[in-house]
């Protein structure tokens, strides 16, 4: 891992605990000083957006890995189902490491990486429609706005493990059960 990897490693704990934390605190979480930071990221908006695109990294990831382009192509159920169950605990899996960047308002105002969220967001929006059309997820409901749940969903988990509100061993099955059926087909 180099320094920087380091660097941004330590940054995303600390922001995870501390979405507040100055470039100070992330100096001091990387146990490095203030100068180095500053020569790997010389504003804390310049680190921010680093993570954000590795955040946008993983989430393209995620769904290249769960075969979102493929469950959606098949047209099945059965395949978009598993596909969406092995999206959502690769989302969990993701957000102990990115948990911070699902709320910070800086990732909203960096318009490279607004756009780079919408299309992400349309081919996870793909996939929920998918769902809808294989008879999977309801049908009444926007794909926009189930693609909005999601992201409810897991804002939502993160808080409740954050504030020590269910342990996170349960998160995936709580997770899956509150999407998967409160948005199953009736």
């Amino acid at each position: 891992m180099t320094s920087r990897d380091a660097i941004l490693a330590a940054a995303q704990r600390c922001l995870n605990a501390d979405a507040r934390a100055s470039m100070t605190d992330l100096a001091t979480a990387a146990g490095v000083g203030r100068a180095t930071l500053h020569r790997h990221f010389s504003t804390r908006d310049e680190l921010l957006h680093e993570l954000g695109t590795r955040s946008l990294d993983r989430w393209q990831q995620s769904m290249r890995g769960a075969g979102v382009a493929e469950a959606i192509a098949s047209g099945q159920a059965g395949p978009i189902e598993a596909c969406l169950r092995d999206l959502l605990s690769r989302y969990l899996a993701d957000f102990d490491d990115f948990g911070f960047t699902l709320t910070d308002p800086y990732l909203r105002s960096a318009p490279d990486l607004m756009e780079r969220t919408e299309q992400l967001s349309e081919e996870e929006t793909a996939l929920l429609a998918a769902g809808q059309r294989a008879g999977l997820l309801r049908a009444d409901l926007d794909p926009r706005w189930l693609s909005s749940a999601v992201y409810g969903i897991l804002v939502a988990a993160r808080d409740a493990v954050t504030f020590g509100r269910i342990a996170r061993r349960d998160l995936d099955e709580y997770v899956l059960v509150t999407f998967l059926e409160g948005t199953r087909a009736r």
